[in-house]
């Protein structure tokens, strides 16, 4: 774990403040010491999830950092008159990643996705970025159950690999999942849950245009281009996110507090 830094509570989960120079300078100095740094994300989704799962609560809050993701954490943060956190999403920021990556001489290793769209994302990241080291890149497609001889040969491409940096994107619960059944055997110094990150670096999924992402419109758009994706955690899980974030103003929460 990092040394205590201040957080938000928002439905249990210790929400990191942190600004995103400060992580990218915590992600460098751990990397370059090989020092062990997990890091994680939340948005509305995964704060959805965070409360009907336990187990998921308690894996976030156990995370090193757990950065906001989301603008519907920055306003239940102030509903709950909890500390901002500083929001940005790793679709966006990944350039300024791999940036630090690349000056450091970081290697990195990519897992997700289906196999076209893990290959893709190597090859662009090597394209942009030719003095990063992609070290592997492995879709998300197997069997990840603890002992199951796919999940082993995962393992064992990692470990063989050493990678500094772990990326994994397979959508929520499932990275996380992944991460806590096998992140204590895995010899990559840090590791980040990304989501849909490798479908926004191989290009196979869009942004929102500008004047939507600028004014927290993205999920709208997101909405609009995949709502067989994105129809329940927008239309769905969002009320209830709302009526629990006045649950817990009101009335505290029916669990444990975050970390």
């Amino acid at each position: 774990m990092t040394s205590k830094r201040q957080t938000a509570n928002v439905l249990g989960v210790a929400v990191d403040t942190l600004p995103l120079e400060d992580l990218l300078a915590l992600l460098q100095a751990r990397l370059a010491a090989r020092q062990r740094l997990l890091v994680t994300h939340v948005n509305v989704h995964g704060l959805h999830i965070a409360w009907e799962h336990a187990w998921y609560r308690d894996f976030i809050n156990r995370s090193d950092i757990a950065y906001c993701d989301g603008m519907g954490v920055q306003l239940a943060a102030r509903i709950l008159g909890e500390p901002r956190p500083a929001r940005y999403t790793l679709a966006d920021w990944y350039p300024q990643l791999a940036a630090m990556l690349q000056e450091n001489g970081f290697s990195l290793f990519l897992l997700g996705s289906a196999p076209q769209v893990a290959a893709a994302a190597a090859e662009n990241l090597r394209r942009r970025f030719p003095g990063l080291t992609v070290c592997g890149a492995m879709h998300g497609y197997f069997d990840k159950s603890p002992r199951s001889s796919e999940n082993r040969r995962v393992v064992d491409a990692i470990n063989a690999a050493r990678p500094h940096l772990l990326l994994v994107g397979m959508g929520m619960p499932t990275q996380e999942r992944w991460l806590m059944e096998n992140w204590p055997r895995l010899e990559a110094t840090a590791a980040i849950t990304g989501g849909a990150i490798l479908e926004y670096i191989a290009g196979t999924m869009r942004h929102g245009p500008a004047w939507m992402t600028q004014h927290y419109l993205e999920w709208l758009f997101r909405l609009w281009d995949r709502p067989d994706r994105y129809a329940r955690r927008y239309l769905v899980e969002n009320p209830l996110f709302l009526g629990r974030v006045l649950r817990q103003k009101v009335f505290g929460l029916p669990f444990g507090e975050g970390r």
